[in-house]
């Protein structure tokens, strides 16, 4: 039996037929283009249908569905704050009725829960039972695998890092998004250089060729790659808060894995080793000798395949 797997970012959605041998046979990609509300559900829809137009031969037995946001797990509804509309959306609902009475199971789960099932089925968490990936991009966030389940919390909102409290004092810069975030995540960091540049002096690197509210994480690697003064002074506070922050989870939930992806993992990605001995310092001495600090190994694909899992083993 085949399955569907089908990744909703805020931008566009892409979807995938996986046959029964667990390979993908066609992928296909749609832009929202600004869509909002049940507009996107219709895409949804159309994108499922068109996958299931393309292998009519092929017995689905499951869609399994990633979103950018909060999926409530006792109303099966969805909260998606980068499309407009979706604050307690019925995904499920509208794709079990676009699908006209066939009897497939639909799954939806969060991105990150998605990024570390796509990693537990073909990538860096392969045969784990207690492994973290460790989300980096616009925000940061985290899929927790524990003792070979998904975990999800009261109210589905476990692994919200970006929340985590790494120093003092307290600042309302925090309120948005978080201390971690606010420091190392990609807008963070861009944030970040932007209030470094404001305040420098005589400064001549490459970063001053371009008007300080332009920058973003993207030009402050690019500067740190040409050995920038400010550009390291930056990064470097990334990798003490990525340091620490792996360290808490890694103290909490004594996983044999953090992975970290996302966008700005990618070019981070040098400085894991670093990560790791930052982590060191802070983490509970025998689990940190125990982990092992990776990088994602299906990055850009992780949420589909996570997203097909999900029905390929609906218990974990």
């Amino acid at each position: 039996m085949a399955v569907i797997g089908i990744d909703l970012g805020g931008t566009k959605i892409a979807g995938a037929i996986f046959d029964d041998q667990e390979q993908m046979l066609t992928k296909q990609t749609v832009l929202l283009n600004g869509a909002t509300g049940d507009a996107v559900g219709d895409k949804v829809v159309a994108v499922v249908k068109a996958l299931m137009d393309s292998y009519p031969e092929m017995d689905i037995a499951g869609i399994g569905v990633c979103v950018p946001g909060i999926v409530y797990s006792k109303t099966d509804t969805v909260w998606a704050p980068n499309i407009p509309g979706w604050n307690n959306y019925p995904l499920k609902a509208r794709i079990e009725a676009g699908i006209e009475g066939r009897h497939i199971r639909v799954r939806i789960e969060s991105d990150r829960t998605c990024y570390i099932l796509g990693e537990v089925w073909k990538g860096a968490a392969r045969g784990c039972d207690n492994a973290i990936y460790l989300a980096v991009g616009t925000g940061i966030g985290a899929g927790i695998l524990l003792d070979g389940r998904i975990i999800h919390g009261a109210s589905d909102i476990v692994g919200a890092t970006g929340w985590m409290a790494l120093q003092t004092p307290y600042l309302e810069e925090y309120i948005p998004c978080g201390c971690f975030e606010n420091y190392a995540s990609g807008d963070g960091i861009g944030k970040e250089a932007r209030r470094v540049l404001r305040c420098a002096r005589n400064y001549t690197g490459i970063m001053s060729t371009k008007p300080v509210e332009q920058i973003t994480s993207h030009d402050v690697f690019a500067a740190y790659n040409e050995s920038d003064p400010l550009a390291r002074k930056v990064l470097d506070k990334a990798i003490e808060m990525w340091g620490m922050g792996a360290a808490n989870l890694v103290s909490l939930f004594n996983p044999e894995k953090i992975i970290f992806g996302g966008g700005v993992f990618g070019p981070a990605v040098m400085f894991i080793s670093r990560i790791y001995d930052e982590a060191c310092k802070w983490g509970q001495p025998i689990s940190m000798q125990q982990v092992k600090f990776c990088a994602s190994e299906v990055q850009g694909e992780a949420a589909l395949l996570g997203a097909a899992y999900l029905v390929i083993n609906p218990n974990i």
